[in-house]
């Protein structure tokens, strides 16, 4: 059974904080990295942890509840994206997939779409191993920078998408309206327990024989599962975090560290 490539997503919004968390996924064994450029956008405000409701502890859980951190945008011109990129270029040993999330496909760049897209010719510009393109960007602007990268930096075509899956036979039809768009085809969806979970695991399994290489995904409860199984479903590509807590299952997210153990557990590896 082969293991897919597991790709962490750094965390934090400052090129310190990114490279100190490429260290952290670098001694775990992490294949590859994702560094998020819309979060340099943005400054991280932790709020207050709220008191452990009772449902909570109905859950046996007795902790404080998650609160997730509010991002509070910056001016473009405040982050110099080039000496950003030679930061990373430097200070992260794994090969690195650049991302430069907008707003409307649950990302944090706070700027224009075409500061946004300026970014992505740099990151392809800079040399990175990957770049990741969504489905949604204007064609003609998508084919020029799909010319840009042909032959030196390798394409992740994704789609976030807002809604829950409808079955599997749609995520598949979504899968096979992006073919031809990437070198490995991601999606993720909106899930909220056992039923989208399933659909997803379901699509994942119809296309295990495949040659499209692909990434599904959700972001909530039962989201993970296709993460967990990426082995038994011949995914080629899992994202993971080096962040720990409860509340990464409820997101539909993983610990990376918790990745190979499941993996171990189901002899998987």
């Amino acid at each position: 059974m082969r293991r897919p490539t597991i790709c962490v997503t750094l965390s934090g919004c400052s090129v310190d904080e990114i490279l100190a968390d490429a260290a952290r996924a670098t001694a775990v064994g992490a294949d590859l990295c994702e560094v998020r450029l819309d979060k340099l956008w943005v400054v991280e405000k932790l709020p207050e942890p709220e008191e452990a409701t009772d449902s909570n502890e109905g859950e046996g859980r007795g902790r404080p509840a998650y609160v997730p951190p509010e991002y509070i945008p910056q001016a473009f011109d405040s982050i110099d994206i080039s000496s950003a990129l030679d930061a990373f270029k430097e200070g992260i040993d794994l090969p690195v997939v650049l991302t430069c999330r907008p707003e409307r496909q649950g990302g944090h760049f706070p700027g224009t779409e075409e500061e946004r897209i300026s970014v992505l010719r740099a990151a392809i510009d800079s040399g990175v191993s990957w770049v990741d393109l969504e489905a949604d960007i204007d064609s003609k602007t998508r084919l020029e920078l799909m010319q840009i990268a042909k032959g030196k930096t390798k394409v992740i075509s994704s789609n976030h998408f807002s809604e829950e899956p409808g079955s599997a036979s749609e995520i598949i039809n979504d899968i096979e309206d992006m073919v031809e768009s990437g070198d490995i085809i991601k999606v993720c969806y909106n899930t909220s327990g056992r039923n989208s979970g399933l659909k997803l695991f379901e699509a994942a399994w119809m296309l295990k024989e495949s040659e499209q290489k692909t990434a599904i995904m959700g972001m909530g409860v039962g989201g993970d599962w296709t993460r967990i199984h990426a082995p038994l479903l011949s995914q080629d590509l899992v994202y993971s975090t080096m962040e720990t807590g409860s509340h990464l299952s409820s997101q539909g997210r993983i610990n990376a560290s918790d990745l190979l153990i499941a993996w171990e557990m189901l002899n998987y590896e």
